[in-house]
């Protein structure tokens, strides 16, 4: 495909609670054995996009090891591969990523050595699957400069956390508002991109010249009127891990039939780092009923509409209802756990009961877990 990839997984995010304290957005564990970038890298291993850059910056070592090798995603390559990006001090620049826009201008000599004519922009919180060579195509044949990946969201959804956009007829974007508190419109920008390659570093460039750091906001809704702005409508299921009721929305979703089908078992595949644990181990008095569960844990309990990742131990008499318990967790003899998200590594004390009354729960709980 001629066009490179950049992932924009830098972002810290409030309404990702406790859960963003020890992880990027994009490092989030998704549907048992996934992070929540293994999505948007598949995408353009699948698109043939040869060279990809990931930007990061917030809380990045558990995405960092994650990325440690390309090869899980066929990026081990001669020409391109994957190339991880921090922000640096140099002698002009000592800041963060102030910004998306921010980012891409820190890292414009990558763009510049490039000699692809496109770039497909995606954020890495995004779960779907999308062949970009379609969206290119469409692109080049409406000439638009920007092409912006949309979703038609169900009526009284909450817009609040999207960009609202508004297209007509032939799919030129008209209006665009980032997080609108109230809004007529039905579709939300994606964030996935594409754009000449020559004309993202002018645009840049300038946005740099007037202190302007934000993509969406000092690109897309600035030169609306300016630039030929094209909408791409998304038909396959589309969800983005922003919030803490995102989150627990999109891992729920997993246990439709459909969804599962489409991720995992519908070409192409969706790849990840692989670790070499042994099967899901079902002890007698176990009893688990529509729920997903990784590799490497040991059932002892009840287990219902619930996800559990890689190397969870449930203790006897457990009840697990409606909820995602993530890696390594250990839970004691007789716990109640309802509506809840469990950290990573947590240990859980026997005879524990928690339950998310209004809304999910964030467990967090740092007991020993082995005591001689």
């Amino acid at each position: 495909m001629r066009a490179i990839g950049i992932i924009l997984a830098g972002g810290n995010n409030h309404r990702m609670r406790e859960l963003s304290q020890k992880r990027a957005i994009a490092a989030m564990p998704v549907a048992g054995s996934y992070r929540s970038i293994d999505f948007a890298l598949s995408n353009m291993s699948n698109s043939h996009v040869q060279k990809v850059a990931v930007l990061t910056q917030y809380n990045s070592r558990s995405l960092n090891e994650h990325l440690s090798s390309s090869k899980w995603w066929d990026f081990g390559r001669k020409q391109g591969g994957l190339y991880l990006f921090t922000p640096t001090l140099t002698m002009e620049n000592n800041y963060w990523y102030r910004g998306t826009a921010d980012a891409l201008y820190q890292n414009l000599d990558w763009l510049k050595q490039s000699h692809e004519p496109y770039v497909v922009i995606a954020s890495g919180d995004g779960i779907y699957k999308m062949d970009y060579g379609k969206v290119l195509e469409y692109h080049i044949d409406k000439k638009a400069d920007i092409t912006v990946v949309c979703k038609e969201m169900p009526q009284g959804a909450d817009l609040s956390r999207f960009g609202a956009v508004k297209a007509d007829d032939n799919g030129r974007i008209i209006d665009f508002e980032e997080k609108p508190m109230a809004t007529d419109a039905h579709m939300v920008s994606c964030g996935i991109y594409i754009i000449r390659r020559r004309q993202l570093i002018e645009l840049i460039e300038k946005c740099a010249q007037e202190d302007r750091f934000d993509f969406v906001r000092d690109i897309l809704i600035r030169y609306k009127n300016v630039k030929k702005i094209y909408s791409y409508k998304i038909d396959s299921y589309w969800n983005s891990i922003s919030s803490v009721e995102s989150y627990y929305e999109t891992n729920m979703d997993f246990l439709k039939p459909e969804v599962r089908k489409h991720f995992l078992q519908d070409y192409p595949d969706i790849y990840s780092k692989v670790q070499d644990l042994p099967p899901a181990k079902y002890n007698a008095g176990s009893n688990v009923k529509n729920s997903l569960v990784a590799s490497g844990c040991i059932i002892n309990g009840t287990v219902e509409n619930s996800i559990l990742f890689k190397k969870v131990f449930v203790g006897n008499n457990c009840v697990i209802k409606n909820s995602i318990i993530l890696n390594d967790v250990y839970l004691g003899d007789n716990t109640h756990i309802e509506n809840c998200i469990v950290e990573s590594r947590d240990t859980i004390r026997a005879n524990s009961r928690y339950v998310g009354e209004d809304g999910v729960k964030v467990v967090i709980e740092k007991n020993d877990r082995y005591i001689m």
